[in-house]
């Protein structure tokens, strides 16, 4: 794997200037509880501040869309059109540090496939433009990251890696599909299935299971450091936080760790061996985070977590400094770890920020605390003004 961050950088990053691609205007039309908006954004900080449930994080996940062809909080696109609308509309405008322009829109109508396009040109594979506008998000969702199952934990591993190698997708979902059809013939009830069979199958989701392995680990290897010096700026040093990769492919090569229970995989009817099982172990100071973690360590953590994903994805995703949506962060952290995270974000090492709070004082000392350009904009709901 190439261009992944040096160690050198581990103790310069806070202070590193940051360039990137810029949001200038968004358009939405009828996307979730938002009818139509139009927005002139601030290269730096941009505010959006009103009560739950006003529609400050559909603001946030539209952004997201035009990074990641999908919404972070739900994945079936007919949901995210506005009740009794027939279509919806996303359509940023953007601009790099050379000043050149880029255009990415995309129009859904129900029962429709949805069109995405660059420069009014669209994409034949959605898969083509993840990585092109890097983005990170920080969000109350997070804490699945360490509540919930260990998908979660993989599917933050895919999203960051997939943005700065492009064969990652690929290779996931070759082995995604292998592994499909291997369970489909573990499933068969009326007979044996061909041995053959599922020695091609297997051959495949080890091939690629092996590869996808190789990458994780060396993402995790280059992010821990990143992400550990992080939790300490934020929380004082007060814990000692930790991260670990663990896979089936540690156990010896994966074709033979998934063969050596193949008799298993029969009578339960499903594959119990490979990457798709992968975890990250979440600890502090020694103990599962899970068990152990208060609201304000396990959101310092995520936050943590996710700072390091910016981090890196500034050193490897094309060189370009992400997009970083922060919603509602301040909830559930005492006023240090807010100040911490106030200074960290409004320093040079961050480009264009989306944030959003119900509160305007967070925001207040956000803007006090630096002679950041922003904008304010007061969402009621799904109505935006400045």
């Amino acid at each position: 794997m190439k261009n992944l961050l040096p160690h050198t950088y581990l103790f310069t990053f806070f202070r590193t200037f940051a360039v990137g691609m810029i949001l200038k205007r968004l358009s939405i039309i009828n996307y979730k509880n938002i009818r139509e908006a139009q927005l002139e954004l601030s290269p730096k900080m941009n505010c959006f501040i009103g009560q739950n449930g006003a529609g400050k994080t559909n603001v946030l996940d539209a952004v997201y869309y035009l990074s990641f062809c999908r919404s972070s909080s739900n994945p079936i696109d007919s949901q995210v059109i506005r009740h009794d609308e027939p279509f919806c509309m996303i359509e940023g405008e953007y601009e790099d540090e050379g000043e050149e322009r880029l255009t990415i829109s995309v129009g859904m109508k129900r029962g429709v496939k949805k069109r995405f396009k660059r420069n009014k040109k669209e994409y034949k594979r959605l898969s083509e433009h993840i990585g092109l506008i890097p983005l990170v998000v920080v969000a109350p969702s997070d804490t699945l990251l360490i509540e919930g199952g260990s998908e979660e934990r993989r599917r933050l591993m895919d999203i960051v890696i997939a943005q700065y190698d492009r064969p990652y997708m690929e290779l996931l979902n070759g082995y995604n599909n292998a592994l499909l059809q291997r369970n489909v013939l573990l499933k068969m009830e009326d007979s044996t299935p061909d041995p053959m069979l599922l020695d091609l199958w297997e051959e495949r989701m080890a091939e690629a299971g092996e590869a996808l392995y190789a990458k994780r680990t060396a993402f995790v290897n280059e992010l821990i450091p990143v992400f550990q010096q992080y939790y300490e700026r934020i929380s004082g040093g007060q814990e000692k936080v930790g991260l670990e990769y663990v896979s089936h492919c540690q156990r010896g090569p994966l074709l033979d760790v998934i063969r050596r229970d193949r008799q298993k995989d029969l009578a339960v009817g499903y594959s119990l061996h490979g990457v798709h099982r992968d975890d990250l172990l979440f600890t502090i100071d020694g103990h599962a985070m899970k068990r152990e973690g208060s609201q304000g360590q396990n959101k310092t953590y995520v936050a943590s977590l996710k700072l390091a994903q910016f981090e890196f994805l500034k050193r490897t995703a094309s060189q370009t400094t992400p997009l970083l949506l922060l919603d509602d962060i301040f909830d559930k952290l005492d006023a240090r770890r807010v100040e911490q995270i106030v200074k960290l974000v409004s320093g040079d090492g961050f480009g264009q920020i989306f944030i959003t709070d119900t509160n305007r004082d967070h925001l207040d000392q956000i803007l006090r605390e630096s002679a950041l350009d922003y904008k304010i904009f007061h969402v009621d709901n799904g109505e935006i003004n400045v």
